[in-house]
């Protein structure tokens, strides 16, 4: 197996994605993982053609929906070999009860795991940025369990906050807001290394030390899109052993159908 390109999206809302050209864009992107965020849909609500399609395109799937209709919920699609599962508990029956918002799915492969996230928003109410950073906790307890394993991961997903202020056009404003909360990118600082000596690596910043302006989230109001007034809030974390074989991190920013846009990582499996 040679290079391999591995997409994380989320489309805020698979059935509105539909109707914005989201298979003719994975007919012709075509790559060989896709982790999907928000899907916001059970598998009966999908139109029989996503499925045809999926079909045609060699994909195998993954979904997990939120018990509340129309919310959260994520999918991976995949082109390799490997076994799928759903929901934190599936790697941890003691984490179980996280499952409910369907936010967790993944891709057991022969060289690494791939855990698809959709990380809770904190900015409805107190209770639920309490919600978040619990959250964070059991998540980054489980990819410390999973690493003294052995396992070798990929952590792609909607992270729901932006780390450092080159990661965000207006830090200064909204440094306050749930998404750049003092205590939320302190929690991405130890996810990073901060407390574990063998902490992830965030591929986007490792390929491009230096970028700036680069946004994966964009508001819907008062053209921020346009004026690239964005949040970077969508990553790739990987495990340092999977370094050597990083070939590249991008963001996807040309790709519309979603407030946010797809990133990517590239690796060389041979």
């Amino acid at each position: 197996m040679a290079e391999i390109r591995l997409l994380s999206w989320n489309v805020n809302g698979l059935r509105a994605a539909l109707g914005k050209g989201f298979l003719d864009w994975l007919r012709t992107d075509k790559p060989e993982l896709l982790g999907l965020q928000e899907t916001r849909a059970r598998l009966e609500q999908l139109p029989g053609h996503l499925g045809n399609c999926l079909d045609e395109l060699g994909y195998r799937q993954v979904w997990l929906p939120a018990q509340k209709p129309g919310y959260s919920g994520t999918a991976v699609f995949s082109r390799l070999p490997g076994e799928p599962f759903a929901g934190l508990g599936a790697l941890d029956p003691a984490l179980a009860h996280w499952d409910d918002e369907g936010r967790v799915t993944g891709w057991k492969h022969e060289r690494f795991w791939l855990v698809n996230v959709y990380f809770p928003n904190g900015g409805a109410s107190d209770e639920r940025l309490r919600y978040k950073l619990a959250f964070y906790e059991a998540f980054h307890s489980l990819c410390e369990r999973l690493q003294s394993q052995g396992i070798a991961l990929v952590v792609c997903g909607d992270l729901n906050t932006a780390h450092r202020e080159v990661d965000l056009a207006r830090p200064r404003e909204n440094r306050g807001v749930s998404g750049f909360l003092p205590e939320e990118c302190a929690w991405v600082d130890s996810f990073v290394g901060g407390r574990h000596e063998a902490g992830l690596v965030d591929s986007f910043r490792h390929a491009h030390p230096e970028a700036r302006d680069r946004y994966s989230w964009w508001s819907q109001r008062g053209g921020a899109r346009q004026r690239n007034v964005g949040w970077r809030l969508d990553y790739f974390f990987i495990t340092p052993d999977l370094l050597p074989c990083m070939r590249g991190a991008e963001i996807l920013d040309l790709v519309t159908g979603s407030d946010h846009c797809p990133v990517e990582l590239r690796l060389d499996l041979k």
